[in-house]
């Protein structure tokens, strides 16, 4: 079984971000502008590529993509030919992508509700599931848009069939590139699997969620259907660390690598390849010290700096 490591958006590192971001108070001020939004992307996009580079130095696969990579994209005031911008430096990260094999995920804002009741948010919703295929597009990436399924405001079963329905409004392209997730609050393992198998996409396991938001369910009971919505690809799962006792559903500097090692134990017997998204504050800097310390407290192969055999 072979397990790589990412990490999501922020290379603490290097200090690169590629989210840099104009508010639409200060886009509105004289002077401003697109021609900020044009200064604030074109640093987002050499952020980037050091990130990327990055990455490709430390062995790094496995990354999420930050959702503020253009400022102001989706902002229903704004209007922003980001697309036509910058082609060069649009089509140097597209061939360091593919030169480097990278696999780039991202994770839309909370503000993405799919399954809402609000017409204008579901409006704003689809815009910003749109703005993510754009930018697959310009990188040349096959990736993956990580979704929760959303409000359950009235009831989790009609917020279900919302979810479902809206599902189907979406092009075919963006259907493909939905994955679902479970969350700490609302939808457990149980509700976010049946619903990936009804619509016939994969699901991520969010690890920490499922400790979070459970009804005793036994994870060991649902890893092979899980990992079966994901077909002939490499799954993806997400994992972190609770901040402490009190705030549990929050994400920890560092990961837990006792913890992380017994999750490692539980997937050891369906022995599928497999990435695992860190959710830790650290980023990049706690993905390296969970790696100091599996090597310190395992013998698992390394077959380099983020990839290891279990």
């Amino acid at each position: 079984m072979q397990v790589r490591l990412g990490y999501a958006c922020i290379s603490l590192t290097i200090n690169k971000s590629a989210s840099k971001t104009v508010t639409y108070t200060n886009y509105q001020k004289k002077g401003y502008g697109n021609k900020k939004l044009k200064e604030v992307l074109k640093q987002n996009l050499e952020e980037l590529k050091e990130i990327l580079i990055y990455n490709y130095k430390n062995d790094i696969h496995f990354y999420r993509l930050t959702s503020n990579l253009v400022p102001l994209a989706t902002h229903p005031n704004v209007n922003f030919a980001y697309d036509k911008l910058y082609l060069k430096k649009w089509q140097e990260l597209k061939r360091l992508i593919k030169k480097y094999e990278m696999r780039i995920d991202t994770h839309p804002d909370p503000f993405l509700v799919l399954n809402s009741k609000n017409p204008v948010v579901l409006k704003n919703s689809i815009n910003v599931l749109n703005h993510h295929q754009q930018i697959f597009k310009l990188l040349g990436v096959k990736g993956k848009m990580v979704l929760h399924i959303g409000s359950g405001v009235d009831d989790k079963k009609a917020a279900i069939q919302r979810f479902a329905e809206n599902f189907q409004k979406l092009n075919e392209t963006i259907k493909s590139m939905i994955i679902i997730e479970n969350d700490d609050k609302v939808f457990n393992v149980l509700d976010t699997l049946n619903l990936a198998k009804k619509l016939k996409v994969p699901m991520v396991l969010d690890y920490h969620h499922y400790k979070c938001h459970n009804n005793q369910e036994d994870i060991k009971d649902y890893l092979l259907d899980i990992l079966n919505t994901w077909g002939t690809e490499r799954p993806k799962m997400h994992f972190s660390s609770p901040k402490n006792l009190k705030e549990k559903r929050s994400h920890a500097e560092y990961i837990d690598v006792n913890e992380f090692i017994k999750f490692l134990e539980i997937l050891k017997p369906f022995n599928r390849d497999i990435d695992i998204m860190l959710e830790c504050k650290g980023k990049d800097m706690a993905l390296f010290k969970l790696v100091r310390e599996l090597r310190y407290k395992t013998n698992y192969t390394f077959i380099d700096n983020t990839t290891f055999i279990i």
